[in-house]
């Protein structure tokens, strides 16, 4: 027996529920690049690292930068309170994307969050702003 299959899978209905439960917090860079080359682009991209030129030396088309250390509440009166909200950072060394995550789902705020951020989104080979 492999370590692979030493414990057995998850039911089919415990699988269905958990991978839902992720896609309800997650989406990837193809995703998120079909969705914005699609013209069905509907939610808002936020650039969540702190630095201004970072953010101005290379970020995803169509990002707005929002460090998550300035996402208030009256920030985000800006917008509906129904829109949704997909949050990159640098990678899967980066946790900005998660702080941000967490501070818009404290605000009551529908959020995702772009996993690879920066990394995946060229990893993909996608073009940068």
């Amino acid at each position: 027996m492999s370590t692979v299959s030493a414990i057995a899978a998850a039911s089919s209905d415990y699988a269905i529920h958990h991978f839902q439960f992720r896609l309800s917090v997650e989406t990837d860079c193809d995703d998120v690049h079909t969705a914005m080359n699609s013209d069905s682009m509907d939610f808002v991209l936020l650039h969540v690292i702190g630095r201004p030129e970072h953010f101005a030396r290379r970020h995803i088309p169509n990002a707005i930068h929002l460090p998550h250390k300035e996402i208030t509440r009256e920030r985000m009166e800006l917008w509906p309170p129904e829109t949704l909200f997909v949050v990159y950072c640098a990678g899967p060394h980066c946790n900005g994307a998660d702080r941000a995550a967490l501070k818009l789902a404290q605000l009551g705020r529908p959020v995702k969050i772009m996993i690879g951020g920066i990394t995946g989104w060229e990893d993909e080979g996608f073009e940068f702003a």
